[in-house]
């Protein structure tokens, strides 16, 4: 196998990221793609910047193994507690997700007011919040942490009563504060984006940073000459550091089809 084509790396402490594979999949057909789904020790969310960076250093360990030619930290809160560290220690380049919500969020607020919500350990990081002052000092961004969205996700409550009360709960203040985009700050928010919506109006453009991701995937890919040769037979892989099946049955949701086969995998 030539270095181009080796597969990408894709990891996230659990299924979310599958938002972010299932972009860069649509988007560079030919490339094979290796997911790790750190299932074990999620979420993420809630634990210190030092412990993801930890569990971040050790998934990427093992992608490594897999000789991936590049690496996608497909988690808001690795991107923001591990992604120096990752390029640090690493000789693969590695990408995360803020920088190209952020980036989306500036092309496309109009009144310069932008929300962002995430989980705990995000929204404290004020990753996001540098990120998007960094692109345009000028801009008004409020953020918001909104830790149920990922288990209503993961349990399949993306509609309904219960879903939208939770959702006008975290983000009623966020509306009252006149933001015109919104960036989805988890990659477990995308599966709520019609109840987001429905609370937030139309007028209220949403940021997923998923197809910009994959956007900045090919040209970094390009830009190094690595990426897959026209024609190639793509792969795709699925790890977990737990069980198998709870991956299969809810990562199905996230991808829209039927995964047929995961593979445990221990630190």
């Amino acid at each position: 196998m030539s270095d181009a084509e080796a597969p990408i790396g894709v990891f996230d402490s659990g299924v979310g990221g599958l938002t972010v594979f299932r972009a860069i999949r649509r988007r560079l057909p030919e490339e094979s793609l290796i997911y790790l789904g750190d299932t074990a020790r999620v979420p993420y969310g809630s634990k210190s910047g030092a412990a993801v960076t930890r569990y971040a250093l050790a998934c990427a360990g093992i992608l490594l193994k897999q000789d991936v030619k590049l690496l996608v930290v497909a988690c808001n809160t690795a991107s923001a507690h591990a992604l120096d560290a990752l390029r640090d220690e690493l000789d693969v380049p590695v990408l995360g997700v803020i920088e190209p919500g952020a980036r989306l969020a500036v092309e496309r607020t109009r009144t310069g007011t932008v929300g962002v919500i995430g989980t705990v350990s995000t929204i404290r990081s004020a990753a996001y919040q540098d990120a998007l002052m960094a692109l345009a000092p000028g801009l008004r961004v409020h953020a918001k942490a909104c830790p149920l969205f990922v288990p209503l996700a993961d349990e399949g409550w993306t509609d309904g009563g219960i879903p939208e009360a939770i959702a006008r709960a975290y983000l009623d203040e966020l509306k009252e504060l006149g933001i015109d985009t919104l960036v989805l700050g988890c990659t477990h928010y995308p599966l709520l984006k019609p109840v987001i919506r429905e609370v937030m109006g139309p007028e209220v453009e949403l940021v997923d940073s998923a197809e910009t991701t994959a956007a900045v995937v090919e040209g970094v890919l390009e830009g190094i000459g690595l990426a897959a040769p026209s024609g190639n037979i793509p792969s795709f892989q699925y790890k977990v550091t737990d069980s198998p099946e709870a991956f299969a049955d809810v990562g199905a949701r996230f991808l829209g089809h039927p995964i047929d086969s995961v593979e445990w995998v221990d630190f």
